[in-house]
């Protein structure tokens, strides 16, 4: 492997939320190394459902390292409405993305999973020897056991041709450059639009749900820094929980609050309790990311919340929304 030579490090799903906060980290924030090509693919350069595209933009850039972002995604009420599409479009991808790097003797893949694989019944904190101890919550089951398959495949090549295939399990992230539509898009994402909406038309912010589940956000570039401190440093295929500290945990309601507070909301907050809320909770422990890289610092939820909302008001026109 050319781990002293030029390290040219692919990463699809590019353009996504992830993607983007990566490219932001490398290319902003001097986030990269003398030697290090950084590609970012989007799904305008291959579409990685098909093994024919996959192996040509594999071919085409020659990548001695893969970060695999690239999913088909959705918000909650989608995946509830499609869940075999989600499974088999998420099974291609996954397979033609890390056989073809398999096949082109790369050494390097680290996946991207979600904290929406956990089991639906389980004891909290949830960490990361408990991600296969029952099925996943049945609105993304499709999605989620496709997700889970990543983690049996990366054991396999492993095991089988010693290669270095591992994964991270962010939670719930939220940044720049993310979905901000409000029925598909990410929770926090959704409802800072529909907050701006409601401010914009001076009517109600409805909040679908009754506000009461808890979610561990965190911040997209700083999942970004520790992504790129995975692919250099950490050596396990079982895969790595990327989050905030249980003790960081908040409410839905908790996070409409302040969202209405940073974007100066000040009409009534509407619950709808007749839409579904999804799981209640899906803790989760950041005690093995913690023991490896005690000293890394979470970007306040505050402060990532403002410049979320600050980019997706000055780039409103470009948003996905």
């Amino acid at each position: 492997c050319s781990e002293r030579g030029t390290m040219r490090i692919l990463v699809t799903g590019g353009s996504g939320l992830l993607g983007k906060a990566i490219e932001h980290v490398v290319t902003k924030q001097g986030g990269a190394r003398d030697g290090e090509e950084w590609i970012f693919l989007s799904s305008k350069d291959a579409n990685l459902t098909d093994l024919a595209q996959t192996r040509a933009i594999f071919e085409k850039h020659r990548p001695t390292h893969v970060i695999h972002l690239a999913a088909k995604v959705g918000g909650l009420y989608l995946h509830m409405k499609e869940n075999l599409q989600f499974w088999r479009d998420n099974i291609r991808i996954n397979d033609n993305v890390l056989h073809t790097a398999h096949e082109m003797n790369i050494n390097r893949v680290v996946s991207c999973l979600s904290s929406c694989i956990f089991p639906d019944k389980t004891t909290y904190p949830i960490d990361e020897t408990m991600i296969h101890n029952g099925p996943p919550h049945e609105s993304n089951y499709g999605y989620s056991y496709a997700k889970r398959m990543i983690d049996v495949q990366n054991r396999g090549y492993r095991s089988q041709y010693g290669r270095k295939y591992t994964a991270v399990i962010p939670t719930n992230v939220f940044g720049p450059y993310d979905n901000f539509n409000k029925e598909n898009g990410h929770v926090l994402s959704a409802l800072i639009n529909k907050t701006h909406t409601a401010k914009v038309e001076g009517s109600p912010l409805q909040v679908w749900g009754s506000g009461k589940p808890l979610r561990q956000f965190i911040y997209s570039l700083d999942i970004a820094r520790l992504i790129i401190w995975v692919l250099r440093e950490y050596e396990e295929v079982s895969p790595i929980i990327l989050s905030v500290g249980e003790d960081d945990e908040i409410s839905i309601k908790e996070a409409v609050e302040k969202i209405a507070e940073t974007l100066e909301f000040k009409g009534e907050i509407v619950y709808d309790t007749t839409k579904s809320d999804g799981q209640i909770k899906k803790t989760a422990s950041n005690a093995k990311l913690r023991s490896l890289l005690p000293d890394f610092e979470f970007t306040p939820f505050p402060q990532a919340l403002k410049e979320t909302c600050d980019w997706f008001l000055n780039n409103y026109d470009i948003a996905r929304r």
